[in-house]
Formats: C-alpha cells, structure tokens, sequence
C-alpha cells in the first residue's frame, strides 16, 4: 500500500501557535518592558502626592506638571494592552485613576457671610528681569487694578511704573534691587510698610487702608524648586505660610499674591492653603489655567502665580492675560472684601 504524505502546516518553521512567532513574542516583551518604566516613573511622582511629600530633585519638577502625567501613563496602558500584561494593564489603571482624582481643585470655596464693605481688582505679574514692564504698563492702564503685585522688578522697572503710572498709584512699598530680587507693591490705597519676608528675592508687604479697613498685603516670590534649591524653595515657602498662620488667626484680612513657583500639586503649596487662605482662580473655576511658561499656555503649562485670600474675601473673575518679553501670564481678579460673620 502506497503511505500517504503527512500533512504539513502552512507556517513557517518559526511558529509557535498562537503565539505569533518570536518575533510578535519580543514585541511583546518590549512593549511591556517600557510601559513598565513608564509606570515607574508615574508611580513615584504620584505616590508622593498621595504620601503629601514634595520629596527631591526631579520629584518638585514633575509635580508641578502632574495632570500632564497622563499621557505616559496612558501611553503604558496603551503599550500593556498591547503586549497582553494584564498586571501592567491593572497597574496603569490605577495610576491613571489617582492622576484624575488629583487632578481635582484643592481648596475650600465657601463664601464669605458678612455683607460687602468694598471691592477691589488686584494684578500679579512676573515681568522676568523687568523686560515685560513695557508691556505691563499698558495692561495695568487698561485694566486699572486697584492693588498691583510685581515680581522681577528691578531698578529700570521701579523707575518705569513710577514715571509711567506713578501718578495712579501713589502708594508703593518695594525691595529695590537687581535682576529677579527686585519686587514691589502698587496701590490707589494708603500704605503702611511692615518689613518683608526673607527670601533670596523680595517679598515686600504692606498694611493698606481701604476704605478705613486695614488689609494686610504680602507679595510671594520663593526661589523656584531648581536642583539644588529645593531645600532653600521649601524653605521659603514655609516662611510664607507662618505669615499667614500668623495673619489668619487675626482679624486684619490677607492677600497673599505672586509668584509662588508653586503649584497646588505642591505640599508646601498647600500647606500655604491650609492655614485657611483660598485660591482666587480656583473660586472662579480656574483652577488649572496653567500661567507659565507663557510661550506655551494654554496647550502646556502650570499655574504657579496666584492670588490668594483669607476667608474675608470672596472672588468673582479671575483673568490670566498675555504679557509680552516675560514668561508668565498676569493674573488679575476681581474680589470683595465683606465684614467678618
């Protein structure tokens, strides 16, 4: 009898099944392998946030950018489902899900009960180096906040906004000096000096009457969480919270506005806040309205300049507008100083 031929698989000799092959198998591997680091890297980010922690140099960095962190770790589930991880798969869930969940505002909004005793408009801006002055100039004419806040003001700034709009604020309390040291504050209302909070740059402040009731102003400009400067960033930034601890457990109202370098993904930043002070763009709904870098806000950015104020106040618009030769937005917000319930 003739042997019939044995029937042959129409694979190549390098297959195995379902599998694909040894190469779909190395792809596999691979694609589990980044979306692994790329977890890592999330992870550790995300889990100083959950732990309350700013932690070292690149952990400060990254935070100020956490809800950008989702797309490495939507691309690590992308690359999980690919390569059939199912503990990758999990993993990347449950990051993405804590990412959504701080990305949520922090902060009290509730509203002040005293009837309203007066309204101001105040504006903060980091000119960089003073070279955006020129076009801060217009912004506050236009606008004409009541109290202005400017950070990297140095002596070519000074001079300018007091020849320019000097006429229109005739109350000023400033750190004179150079490059980004120099700050200042502006105000249509009296003011009284008290001295600034150290820091390696200026942080002036001041006592305004407005309309008989004393304000206290600070102006926030810590050093920015730069390697090698967290310690020195961290520090700062705790000397401005115990002024306001020490503000909000008088009766005299605060406003506490600048450059914070900070963002409310921050622990020392909320820290900040939880001494009983609001977010002024996050009691207008604009919590995650990014202020620098200017030159790519609004598609990539993080709100660092804010206005803060103690539960005195309550907020009714907050704008961040486009200042020329500075990387950061101006901020400027509307507000209502009401009497104590």
């Amino acid at each position: 009898s003739r042997t019939r031929p044995v029937q042959g698989s129409s694979r190549g000799p390098g297959a195995t099944g379902r599998s694909g092959g040894p190469g779909a198998t190395g792809a596999r591997r691979a694609g589990a392998v980044v979306a692994g680091l790329l977890l890592v890297c999330v992870s550790v980010v995300v889990g100083c946030r959950v732990a309350g922690t700013d932690a070292l140099t690149p952990v400060p960095q990254l935070l100020a950018f956490l809800p950008w962190l989702s797309a490495p770790a939507g691309l690590a589930l992308v690359l999980a489902l690919l390569s059939r991880w199912r503990p990758g798969i999990l993993w990347a869930l449950l990051v993405l899900a804590a990412l959504a969940w701080f990305i949520e505002p922090y902060g009290k909004t509730d509203e002040p009960g005293g009837p309203p005793l007066a309204e101001l408009r105040v504006l903060t801006s980091n000119v960089e180096f003073g070279r955006g002055t020129h076009s801060l100039i217009p912004e506050i004419r236009a606008h004409r906040p009541d109290i202005v806040f400017v950070e990297e003001c140095e002596y070519t700034c000074q001079a300018a906004l007091r020849r320019d709009v000097g006429a229109d604020y005739p109350y000023r309390r400033a750190v004179v000096a150079g490059g980004s040291s120099g700050s200042v504050i502006l105000s249509r209302h009296p003011l009284r000096g008290l001295d600034p909070v150290p820091g390696e740059m200026g942080m002036p402040a001041a006592v305004a009457d407005v309309r008989g009731h004393p304000v206290r102003l600070q102006l926030a400009h810590p050093m920015p969480p730069l390697p090698g400067q967290v310690g020195v960033w961290r520090r700062e930034l705790g000397r401005l919270r115990d002024t306001a601890r020490a503000v909000t457990r008088t009766t005299t109202p605060l406003i506490l506005a600048g450059d914070f370098n900070a963002s409310q993904d921050h622990a020392a930043f909320r820290r900040i806040l939880d001494t009983g002070l609001r977010d002024c763009a996050r009691l207008a709904g604009h919590d995650r309205t990014p202020s620098w870098p200017s030159r790519t806000t609004p598609f990539l950015g993080t709100q660092i300049d804010h206005v803060l104020v103690s539960r005195d106040f309550s907020a009714h618009s907050a704008r961040f507008l486009r200042v020329a030769d500075t990387d950061h937005r101006a901020l400027l917000v509307d507000i209502t100083l009401h009497q104590r319930g």
